[in-house]
């Protein structure tokens, strides 16, 4: 591997804002304070880094599928794949200037190169060549950790980083590994703990960076229990339309993945079910569960007349799709007491649907550069709808969102999974432990009016 000259780099002043789709979802948001804020400077730093890094985890993966595979769409996808990577090395850009963003890009492009050395190496049933591309992938973590230190001067320490980085490659071996091997269960699991993965390493960079610029992000704090919240549902909201558009994909081409793949797809769609019966009790949970799981089985219902060519078939899954998007609103118009308005939720849903039969139409007429932009710009729309209705929970239960009882102190952050803050951990905040403690009492959720 090329050896660098790691330096401090000069630090940039401009605000990280990687991609011009999340420069503007805030219209219309509630009146809160720092500590029931989801959209804070640092907050939103974080959820911008949650959404590239858990981005590239999902097309990385998919991309070494497609590879495997040599299927016909694979440069389609692995320049949405370097697509994000452009959108990351600007944001680095942003902060670290010119130079470090260069330096940035020169690494993390490189890591990427090893994969597909990897994969390669896998086609032609070349074991030294995967053992060189292991290797390369080795030399990468020291790099990249080092850079990191130096970038953020010291608060990310090289030997507490590189495991969260030797643990990014391990999953996206495993699952391609897994996918190779027929192993399509594990694949996806693997996918999915990989996309988790990225968003903690996102809080431990943004903590860093907020940290490093107080004065940019108006002191405010990258990990609070709202702005947890947000980056759980940004999570699990991002990777449902990721999964979504290959589950389809899958479905139309009769792959043997198929089934995992759907799977996946629902086991995304009871993470997110479990999170609101956390705020709305029992019964809110399983109606939003019964509304949203509708949504999928339309979709799939939308691909096996595709499949058939069967318009009579498509026209009425988009018809059930269009009930969906009024009983959705509906749903969340109530549980949160109007706090989201109907009208606007169908918008937005309604925007969703449109995103993802979009991607899937134009991935059946052979348009792949089309199908894999619009599949991440809908990967990006879903987090507005994260903000949207996190901010909302925080709103309705405040006292549950204070920041007055955390510890104090800058985390010690290794983006290995965890980054202790005077011995607490990052996973209480996020998804399992912040919905555990948050709230005492379940919400008694107004049926909809319209329920059969």
């Amino acid at each position: 591997m090329k050896k660098r000259t790691l330096l401090a780099v000069p630090l940039s002043m401009s605000l990280l804002i990687p991609t011009a789709a999340l420069a503007d979802q805030h219209e219309g948001k509630s009146q809160t304070n720092a500590d029931t804020s989801v959209s804070t400077p640092a907050s939103e730093l974080r959820s911008a880094l949650g959404h590239l890094f858990t981005e590239h985890a999902f097309l990385a993966v998919e991309t070494m599928k497609k590879g495997a595979e040599g299927a016909e769409d694979f440069e389609a996808l692995a320049a949405e794949l370097n697509n994000n990577t452009a959108d990351l090395t600007a944001a680095i850009t942003s902060v670290y200037g010119e130079e470090g963003g260069a330096q940035f890009n020169e690494m993390w492009s490189s890591h990427i190169g090893y994969f597909v050395d990897y994969v390669k190496a896998t086609g032609a049933d070349d074991q030294a060549g995967k053992d060189k591309a292991l290797e390369e992938l080795d030399g990468y973590v020291t790099e990249q950790a080092a850079f990191l230190e130096a970038a953020t001067e010291g608060r990310i320490k090289a030997a507490d980083v590189e495991p969260g980085l030797k643990t990014h490659i391990e999953q996206l071996i495993w699952a391609f590994d897994s996918y190779v091997a027929g192993d399509y269960e594990t694949a996806y699991m693997n996918e999915r703990e990989a996309i988790k993965h990225m968003s903690m390493v996102a809080a431990g960079l943004a903590t860093a960076i907020s940290d490093q610029f107080p004065d940019k992000f108006e002191n405010s704090m990258a990990v609070t229990p709202a702005a947890d919240l947000r980056a759980a549902l940004d999570q699990v909201f991002t990777e449902h339309a990721g999964l979504a558009v290959m589950a389809m994909q899958n479905g139309v081409d009769g792959d043997p993945d198929f089934d995992a793949s759907a799977a996946a797809l629902l086991a995304n769609a009871d993470d997110l079910s479990a999170a609101i019966a956390s705020f709305y009790g029992e019964e809110g949970g399983a109606a939003f569960e019964e509304i949203w799981k509708s949504h999928i089985g339309y979709f799939v219902d939308y691909v096996t007349a595709t499949a058939n060519d069967d318009q009579a078939g498509k026209d009425e899954a988009m018809a059930e799709l269009d009930q969906y998007v009024v009983d959705q609103a509906a749903f969340l118009a109530a549980a949160t007491e109007d706090r989201l308005p109907a009208d606007a939720l169908e918008a937005g849903l309604t925007e969703h649907v449109t995103q993802l039969l979009g991607a899937f139409d134009q991935y059946v007429a052979g348009d792949y550069e089309a199908s894999y932009a619009s599949l991440r710009q809908s990967y990006a729309h879903m987090l507005m709808p994260s903000e949207g209705i996190s901010q909302t929970i925080v709103d309705q239960f405040p006292d549950n969102f204070s920041t007055s009882s955390m510890p104090e102190g800058m985390p010690k952050t290794g983006m290995g999974g965890t980054a202790d803050q005077d011995g607490m951990p990052y996973e209480w905040f996020l998804l399992g432990g912040l919905l555990a403690a948050a709230i005492g009492g379940a919400y008694s959720l107004r049926r909809r009016s319209n329920e059969a």
